[in-house]
């Protein structure tokens, strides 16, 4: 018989999938059943594991050593003959396989959870192969195998039988899958989004002392409130009463919410950034002595001036006046008198003056 091609491209992918499912725990697990059942090793790696059941031989031993073990097997147990080949011939080495296949089944094993030939003949799912051992051990522990045994534990029925009152009683329950009617609920929600009603009683059965208060779900009106106010942004009024209520002495006084005229105000001002009179007097009632002065809010005629200069910048002279001018002006304030000034001939003589050395 000729080998079967190796895998490659998509089916190369898909057997390096079946590969990366394969249980070492599980193979330690056959293995140790092989060799409590039969004293037989199947080897360690899929490889090996592969090489030593390739034939089907230690296959069907298992199998009859199952068999033999179980005196309540299946019907379905007597119409198989476990007898394997010995040849080495590839399709005797498969019809061994097929026999094993064909004994589990009817052990009990499902067709589901049984590997196909060329699966562990060519090593394509090792995996499967050892899954399927493990089912058979299951079965074996189901069917009540006197031995050794491996896989998970069979799934039994668990039948419960409930009385009319029981089935009844779980009626009126909503059970948590659904929810649940035991715990808060939207009881009277008449919309999605609708309002919900905190309590239904009937309406006559309010105390009519609370009628006039509200709740403070909705809000409460024992405090300060919007009342008065006509639209949103508009002026609120402090107190609505009539204009005859109000008292007349306060009638002159801006309250403080709006302002005040106790104190300084703007009064005088013609207009934003306006200069503010400090005073607001008639003018005839001015003291005519300060009418030649200006006030130091304006300006300041009392000292230094820029008198005399004749533009910005230029030297400033200290006294833009003759000295003649200046002279007169001080004899007059003073009465001082100068003297006539002294004129000398050209024609007039010098004395000489002859020193006298005393030492002679």
């Amino acid at each position: 018989m000729a080998e079967r091609m190796k895998p490659m491209g998509m089916d190369r992918a898909l057997s390096s999938k079946m590969g990366a499912k394969y249980d070492p725990q599980a193979e330690a697990e056959v293995r140790h059943w092989f060799k409590q059942l039969l004293n037989e090793d199947i080897g360690e790696g899929s490889m090996t594991v592969e090489k030593n059941l390739k034939d089907g031989i230690l296959l069907i031993k298992l199998l009859q050593k199952l068999y033999e073990g179980t005196p309540n097997k299946p019907a379905a147990c007597d119409k198989i003959k476990l007898k394997f080949n010995t040849s080495q011939a590839p399709f005797k080495q498969m019809e061994n396989i097929e026999l094993f296949l064909k004994g589990a089944n009817a052990y009990g094993v499902p067709d589901n959870s049984l590997f196909q030939t060329v699966d562990l003949y060519e090593g394509r799912n090792m995996a499967m192969v050892i899954a399927t051992i493990l089912q058979v051990g299951t079965e074996a522990q189901r069917n009540g195998f006197q031995g050794e045994t491996a896989g998970n534990k069979p799934v039994e029925k668990n039948v419960r039988d409930f009385s009319y009152a029981q089935l009844k009683s779980g009626h009126g329950t909503v059970g948590l899958q659904a929810g649940t009617n035991k715990l808060d609920s939207q009881k009277g929600m008449t919309a999605m989004g609708a309002v919900r009603h905190i309590s239904d009683i009937r309406a006559d059965k309010f105390d009519k002392t609370s009628e006039g208060v509200i709740t403070l779900q909705a809000g409460t009106n024992q405090w300060a409130s919007q009342k008065g106010m006509t639209a949103i942004g508009a002026v609120r009024h402090i107190s609505d009463l009539k204009v005859s209520q109000a008292c007349q002495e306060g009638q002159a006084t801006i309250s403080l919410q709006s302002g005040t005229n106790k104190f300084d105000s703007q009064k005088g001002t013609r207009g934003f950034g306006a200069v503010r009179h400090i005073s607001d007097i008639r003018a005839d009632d001015l003291l005519l002595e300060g009418t030649d002065k200006i006030s130091p809010v304006i300006s300041y005629t009392g000292g230094d001036s820029q008198k005399g200069m004749r533009g910005f910048g230029a030297q400033r002279h200290v006294s833009d006046i003759k000295i003649t001018d200046l002279a007169e002006e001080y004899c007059k304030k003073t009465g001082f008198k100068p003297p006539k000034p002294v004129i000398q001939s050209e024609t007039t003589e010098q004395t000489p003056v002859v020193t006298v050395d005393e030492t002679e």
